[in-house]
């Protein structure tokens, strides 16, 4: 299996190894989720623009202004902490002007509603905001979370936006550390959640990935991973990602416009 064996790897930038201009399928007959199947759901930058967030690869995205070698890797941290902390506490005061939309809404339908047929899903997220969790969403977060600092001396974790100043570090108030960091897995750091991932790609069944690029490891290769073990695949995006496949069955669109029908359709079914 493609996914196995990664734990091993770190947050990098693109695959070079993706297959580019793939032909798009023909639209599949949606298999019905039965008893015992397990849906797996990778979501990406594209579902939280539809909320208004930045995207992570986008003209107007997240990093304009910013290398992010200045302001998402561990060297960046340690060489000028300060501007990596103002450059994330304006995302994170960001989260409070935001509200999931349609298509967070519809996965947390489908999360509640799987269980009746005997079905499970598990949603992995590359996005660090919180709106798949406010929209009642269970969540692999595998990049880390904005709302929440950690102490990289003793562990401490402190979730919430209440200290949203960008100016003057938050220390730690467990030990003498002068500056909890952002819990984000930058460049070359681990990625969170990794076993559970790959619990999840051994049984999955029906996968969907959804305003993903498609091209930053290891994420983008989960898609391959689920045909490789014969589940049916779905990709959603606005533009065809660098990782779309002959088998995989594209949804064209926004997600808050395409996901309420495919979840719909997919219960339906």
């Amino acid at each position: 299996m493609g996914w196995c064996g990664l734990r091993g790897l770190r947050y990098s930038g693109r695959d070079s190894s993706l297959q580019t201009g793939p032909t798009m399928s023909e639209q599949q007959k949606m298999e019905p989720p039965q008893e015992g199947d397990h849906v797996v759901v990778l979501t990406g930058a594209g579902i939280s623009a539809d909320s208004g967030l930045a995207t992570f690869r986008g003209g107007g995205g997240l990093w304009e202004g910013h290398r992010v070698e200045d302001v998402a890797t561990p060297e960046a941290w340690a060489r000028d902490p300060a501007t990596v902390w103002r450059f994330y506490q304006m995302r994170r005061a960001a989260l409070l002007d935001v509200e999931p939309n349609a298509g967070h809404r519809a996965l947390a339908e489908l999360e509640r509603a799987l269980p009746e047929r005997g079905a499970c899903l598990t949603l992995i997220s590359q996005n660090v905001d919180d709106l798949h969790q406010r929209a009642g969403s269970t969540v692999l977060s595998m990049h880390g979370q904005l709302q929440r600092l950690r102490c990289e001396t003793c562990g401490y974790f402190q979730d919430g936006l209440q200290y949203l100043d960008t100016e003057a570090f938050l220390p730690c108030p467990k030990c003498e550390d002068p500056s909890l960091r952002p819990d984000i897995v930058w460049f070359g750091e681990m990625p969170y959640k990794l076993e559970a991932i790959e619990n999840a790609m051994f049984e999955v069944t029906h996968f969907l990935a959804c305003g993903t690029s498609g091209a930053v490891y290891p994420a983008s290769g989960l898609l391959s991973t689920a045909r490789s073990v014969g589940a049916q695949t779905f990709v959603n995006a606005l533009d065809a990602p660098e990782n779309l496949g002959s088998r995989d069955v594209f949804l064209q669109g926004s997600a808050s416009s395409v996901l309420p029908r495919w979840v719909a359709e997919f219960l339906a079914s």
